[in-house]
């Protein structure tokens, strides 16, 4: 996932369709995706078919698809005979996000461990390395890098399903991840935190690896409660 403004996406938009063969929809579904990951479209704004269809200057059809799938992801809602909003964040639906990654993740880092791919660790310590250069409040850039980390071990693994599966349950624990940097949870920790993982696959501990993982993806079940309580106006049970 990279993250970007819908104004960049709308001045690529061209240049993705031919360079990467997508479909219109899906190249306006990951904008609007990621422009509710970061707040840009923020909980409780309207959004509408014919606004986007205008910005991307495309028919409506594609960017129906992509409200369709939006709204699957619960990230919008269409509220009768008043419009399409965008979904406050629901801390249940965080948490049910949670538990699915655990298991998944979990599973991934014991065995990346088993295999010890030198290749994986010298991506994954190219990785860390590029976390520790992200500025204070450059949130973009750090959830990128760190949905690239997640993404090789997945990868290495050799689960692209399971990590699609991750990605299509956990758009709403990404709003809060987001929202987390430098306020509940400090970058430098979970930049440290990336490091004893890879640590632990380094050394082939799987217990060790598996134990860090799940500290590590532990940190938003400490840092919700805080931005719930920060921010009342945009979550919901």
């Amino acid at each position: 996932m990279t993250i970007t403004t819908i104004n960049s996406a709308v001045s690529d938009f061209s240049e993705r369709l031919r360079r990467e063969g997508g479909t219109a929809s899906a190249i306006i579904l990951d904008a609007l995706r990621a422009a509710i990951i970061t707040g840009e479209l923020a909980p409780g704004q309207a959004i509408s078919e014919l606004e986007i269809s205008k910005r991307f200057a495309i028919s409506r059809q594609p960017v129906r698809e992509a409200f369709i799938l939006l709204g699957q992801e619960r990230l919008i809602e269409v509220r009768p005979n008043r419009g399409t909003f965008i979904r406050k964040i629901s801390v249940r639906e965080v948490i049910d996000a949670c538990f699915v990654r655990e298991v998944i993740e979990l599973a991934i880092v014991r065995e990346v461990t088993r295999t010890r791919s030198a290749t994986l660790i010298r991506k994954l310590r190219k990785n860390i390395a590029s976390q520790k250069k992200v500025k204070t409040g450059d949130s973009r850039t750090f959830l990128d890098l760190d949905e690239e980390m997640h993404y090789l071990l997945a990868q290495n693994a050799k689960r692209d399903f399971a990590w699609e599966v991750t990605q299509k349950v956990k758009a709403q624990l990404n709003r809060v991840r987001f929202l987390t940097y430098d306020h509940a949870t400090p970058i430098a920790t979970l930049v440290a935190e990336h490091e004893a993982i890879v640590d632990a696959i380094e050394a082939g501990d799987a217990d060790q690896a598996e134990k860090e993982m799940l500290h590590h993806m532990s940190e938003i079940y400490r840092s919700l409660p805080i931005m719930a309580e920060k921010y009342p106006d945009i979550f919901i049970e």
